[in-house]
């Protein structure tokens, strides 16, 4: 008897402003997709850069052990830039001062996380988050101010754009396997251009999953930090991101810190927020080899016919084991 793991999630996005979010998630439809690109990238074996279905099996393989650890997790990353402040949000959120703050030039070399709703130890190692840079947040004093959080891992990633490669592949490592893309800028640097090409462009098929936040707003008027949050929504619609909410803030002045942690709750609260994250990243690993295995990836396949094996995955799909076949 075949099960079919179905999750409804609501049509709002983050925030009023967001973009439509998909219906549902099939989790054993979201399995056989992943399986069939696994067929369709052995069918067109010597078509295919060895590189880049070497990279899509890899691909493929972590977001399925992403969600074996930890469906029930919403992992939330704090994206940006030298000096964009992502630290001192982490902090501020967290209501920690556990993340690494410089006064005189970024200190976040390895990322950081914050935990919420019990130990999370398995999908920690499995993202690479050292233990000595892990922290637990809920308490026995404030347990019931945290409680809306509970699920959330809170990420405090290095610089997207340190002079130190391993930043940048700490960083892209990471992002396919997040759920919640908070891009944090500032004033000064908001429209720049490795943001922006490398990485909001690139990812605009996840735009019901972020969220922007300008930082440092205490250093500007009221009224020009309203011109600059109308400037990067504008500049996020001509890349195709309309509707992604944007938010003042500053960590030193705890402005709109209370905005962001609603906004995140509302997120955690959502069910199904890693299985859209799956989605997604099968989506872009089957348009980065549809000039190959056509945009479905899907081998042509009648009632009759029964459907071929995929080659054995290092992690079965949680939610749709009985559909797949069994692994090594």
């Amino acid at each position: 008897m075949t099960t079919t793991t179905t999750v409804t999630v609501p049509t709002a996005a983050l925030g009023a402003d967001a973009p439509a979010a998909p219906a549902d998630v099939d989790a054993a439809a979201l399995a056989d997709r992943a399986d069939s690109l696994v067929l369709a990238l052995g069918a067109a074996d010597g078509l295919i850069d060895p590189f880049e279905a070497a990279r899509a099996r890899s691909d493929l393989d972590a977001v399925a052990e992403r969600l074996a650890l930890g469906a029930d997790r919403t992992v939330v990353a704090l994206v940006g830039g030298t000096g964009s402040g992502k630290s001192s949000l982490f902090n501020a959120i967290s209501g920690l001062r556990f993340a690494d703050v410089g006064a005189l030039r970024p200190t976040t070399e390895v990322a950081a996380a914050c935990v919420w709703g019990g130990a999370a130890e398995e999908l920690l190692d499995f993202l690479q988050v050292s233990p000595a840079r892990r922290i637990q947040r809920e308490s026995v004093l404030d347990g019931d101010h945290e409680r809306a959080l509970s699920g959330m891992i809170l990420l405090d990633l290095p610089d997207h754009d340190s002079i130190a490669r391993d930043h940048a592949v700490q960083v892209d490592r990471l992002l396919p396997l997040v759920d919640v893309l908070v891009w944090v800028v500032d004033p000064q640097k908001y429209a720049d251009n490795a943001l922006h090409d490398r990485y909001l462009t690139a990812l605009a098929g996840r735009s019901e999953a972020m969220l922007v936040l300008v930082n440092h707003a205490d250093t500007l008027s009221p009224r020009a930090v309203a011109t600059v949050a109308d400037d990067v929504r504008q500049l996020l619609a001509s890349e195709g991101l309309a509707g992604v909410r944007v938010l003042p803030t500053s960590a030193l002045e705890h402005t709109g810190i209370a905005q962001v942690r609603a906004v995140l709750a509302d997120a955690v609260a959502r069910p199904s927020v890693s299985l859209r994250t799956a989605l997604a990243e099968v989506d872009a690993v089957s348009a980065r080899l549809s000039h190959a295995v056509g945009p479905s990836a899907r081998p042509p396949r009648t009632a009759t016919t029964p459907r071929a094996a995929a080659p054995a995955r290092t992690t079965p799909w949680p939610g749709a084991a009985s559909t797949r076949s069994p692994r090594s």
